[in-house]
């Protein structure tokens, strides 16, 4: 169904719109590499967020892709999403407000280490929901999942003496990711909390309140909730996942360690975080460093040393 409302975007395009084939031919392309990637993750083309469609342009970052291919991309996911819209398949257009990258790679949005404290202290953990929240909100921070893999997580995927957990990612590859002790302990507290219900029929870790597997899309709606009570713009569960790797790499963590861990199967996806924690030192560097940004005297000091040594 999704690869025949590509052909009727595509046939629009040429007979209606009437661009040229081989404009049409690079939509094509592109929109068949969002469908990859989106059965890939068994994502729903028709369903996909904003979040998303960033994260896939997050993913494409690693192919060395002109300023021009980016822009292209950014063009075909509005216009597509636009005829979708038009069509009445779907209500809001969830690219409309993608921004096109000026220079470099498409660089993801991350928390700093303060704003994940301030987050993470926004669920009501007297209670049952808010409990789990927070296990949530740590579990992901402390591990990097995606928020596919979050939900998918049974009780007997994670060790809690051992501190390590077990996911399957992309392509249906396993991974095996160390817990911090923060997260561990929220678990333990939630896995107490959720062994008390009685309405529980499966073994999915974290479930809602009517015993119910946890989705995308009430993940995305409580972390939204919670950063917008604390002043924070533009957060997804996918935030923390980007500032799980940029922390690791920002305290010396190597790029081949994060790679294992966030499960990406090219060092090059991994390697967007290096350009974030490079700005980052550099931004360290020119606030903390007393001459980092004084100006040099060199060439009046040279020009004295000049007449000293005509004389």
């Amino acid at each position: 169904m999704k690869r025949d409302l590509i052909r009727e975007y595509l046939v629009y395009l040429q007979v209606e719109k009437s661009l040229a084939k081989n404009s049409v031919e690079s939509y094509a392309r592109d929109l068949a590499k969002l469908s990859v990637w989106a059965e890939k993750n068994n994502f729903d083309v028709l369903s996909l967020t904003k979040q998303d469609l960033r994260e896939w342009l997050i993913d494409l970052s690693g192919a060395s892709l002109s300023e021009n291919s980016k822009r292209r991309l950014i063009s075909a996911l509005r216009g597509f999403y636009k005829f979708l819209q038009f069509d009445g398949h779907i209500k809001k257009n969830p690219a409309e407000e993608l921004i096109a990258p000026q220079k470099g790679s498409y660089l993801p949005r991350f928390l700093s280490e303060y704003e994940i404290e301030t987050l993470f202290a926004a669920p009501d953990v007297s209670g049952e929901i808010g409990l789990r929240d927070r296990a949530v909100l740590e579990l992901m921070y402390a591990s990097g999942l995606r928020v596919s893999e979050a939900v998918s997580l049974r009780i007997f995927d994670v060790d809690i003496d051992a501190g390590i957990l077990t996911c399957t990612g992309k392509g249906n590859k396993t991974r095996k990711v160390p817990l911090g002790k923060s997260a561990v302990e929220w678990l333990k507290s939630y896995l107490i909390v959720r062994r008390k219900k009685e309405n529980i029929e499966i073994d999915n870790l974290f479930v809602s309140s009517l015993g119910k597997s946890l989705t995308r899309q009430i993940i995305h709606k409580f972390v939204s909730e919670y950063a917008g009570k604390c002043g924070l713009e533009d957060v997804s569960p996918h935030t923390l996942r980007h500032s799980f790797a940029t922390h690791l790499l920002q305290h010396g963590a190597d790029s081949r360690s994060v790679q294992a861990m966030l499960g990406h199967a090219d060092i090059s996806t991994t390697q967007i975080y290096t350009h974030i924690t490079d700005s980052h030192l550099r931004k360290t560097y020119e606030k903390f460093h007393p001459r980092a940004l004084q100006t040099s005297n060199v060439n009046k000091t040279s020009n004295v040393n000049k007449n000293e040594t005509s004389d």
